[in-house]
């Protein structure tokens, strides 16, 4: 796993027409899926989950060699061919956050070694995840996610769809549920309980809490789910850094590496001294993987951010496409006696009238804040990383000023 396999190698890719901001596009939410995948899988030790981290991986194979394919045609002469060898590296990168996202599910798949009270560890506001097969008799089959109003009567969200070998990331309200896809849906235990038999057929059986052998498991868990947090929007900032040329966010890449760093080497010390502790060592091995292949997924984010860092610039290629684009993520620091500054955050969208919705923020004396929750208060001070239209984008700036 997170290596080319006799089944990938075998596999026909022929150019098909697309934009290369597209396919960056799809590369980076496909990276997304990889890494949240792959952390679940081992949260929940769910071998299916880690399965489709597999399967998810030829994906990202074939989108790395059709963008290989439009980058060589964009370029004509040398100086096309300068600002389009950051987006070479930016696809490079892209597969070794595939195969560390690999590595993490080979945790589960070949049993490297977790501890079995893992599941039994994690906090109530850690939700499952799983995969489920739509059944033929399924009464979902053949309707839209806005017909089954699953997320409304459950709290569960279809996060993907594997169609045979086609995948449809962030399905939408109209996405039709069809039989035979492979479903992965995450929410609250007693949700999952209530959808997954209505999809799949068959009854959802939670295993039973382990109680945790080692102490301070509950620790260990909060820091691979704050790893997954800072994985994930360190790869989301990284490749909004090249598709809008911001050097801004690329620093804030830099600043989430550093971090990672740190979060990686006290999460290996305390598996060291876990393993002193525990009867069986080996059965701590994965955890060392867990952090290793971390690092790698933060130093390939910091990679891609590598054309922006150098003042390369953008192909036109690039440019033109993201200027279709009006979806955007941006920095912005809150200034002392702004309008932001004191104002809660709801659901990920401030108290305000503006669509934007807040990623993160960076505090200065507290570290990075992932998915502020609603207790959440914007400071003087915080750096915020929002997504939202250019328009709310330059409003939500100026109440930060």
């Amino acid at each position: 796993m997170g290596r080319f396999d006799g089944r990938r190698s075998r596999e026909a890719v022929s150019y098909e027409p697309a934009s290369v901001k597209e396919l960056l596009v799809e590369m980076k939410d496909t990276a997304e899926l990889l890494i949240d995948l792959s952390y679940s899988a081992v949260l929940h030790a769910s071998p299916s989950v880690a399965r489709e981290v597999v399967e998810l991986e030829h994906r990202m194979d074939v989108l790395q060699m059709r963008a290989r394919m439009s980058l060589m045609l964009a370029a004509r002469k040398p100086s096309e061919a300068e600002t389009l060898a950051p987006v070479l590296g930016v696809v490079a990168a892209a597969d070794k956050v595939s195969d560390a996202a690999g590595d993490i599910a080979k945790i589960v798949v070949e049993e490297i070694g977790l501890p079995e009270a893992m599941r039994g560890a994690l906090t109530e506001g850690v939700e499952t995840l799983v995969r489920g097969t739509v059944a033929d008799d399924s009464p979902y089959d053949g309707r839209t996610l806005k017909e089954i109003d699953l997320e409304s009567e459950t709290g569960v969200r279809v996060i993907a769809i594997r169609r045979e070998d086609d995948w449809i990331l962030n399905p939408g309200a109209e996405t039709r549920v069809e039989r035979g896809d492979v479903t992965l849906l995450r929410g609250p235990e007693n949700g999952v309980g209530e959808a997954y038999p209505r999809l799949t057929g068959e009854p959802f059986e939670a295993d039973e809490p382990v109680e945790p052998a080692i102490d301070d498991l509950e620790r260990a868990v909060d820091s691979i789910v704050l790893m997954k947090n800072l994985s994930e929007l360190a790869v989301d900032l990284a490749y909004g850094s090249v598709l809008f040329d911001n050097e801004e966010l690329a620093e804030e890449v830099y600043n989430l590496e550093i971090e990672v760093d740190a979060l990686q080497s006290r999460f290996e010390a305390w598996t060291l001294r876990a393993a002193k502790e525990a009867e069986d060592p080996v059965s701590l091995r994965g955890l060392i993987h867990l952090g290793v292949a971390t690092e790698e997924i933060s130093d390939a984010a910091l990679e891609i951010t590598e054309g922006v860092m150098r003042d390369i610039g953008v192909h036109p290629v690039v440019e033109m496409a993201v200027k279709e684009s009006d979806e955007i993520i941006t920095r912005t620091q809150v200034r002392r006696g702004s309008d932001l500054a004191g104002t809660r955050i709801a659901a990920g969208i401030p108290a305000t009238e503006i669509a934007t919705s807040v990623l993160a923020i960076r505090r200065p004396e507290e570290g990075w804040l992932v998915g502020p929750d609603l207790d959440t208060t914007v400071r003087a001070g915080d750096v915020i990383i929002a997504k939202g239209t250019r328009t709310s984008a330059g409003e939500f700036a100026e109440l930060a000023t």
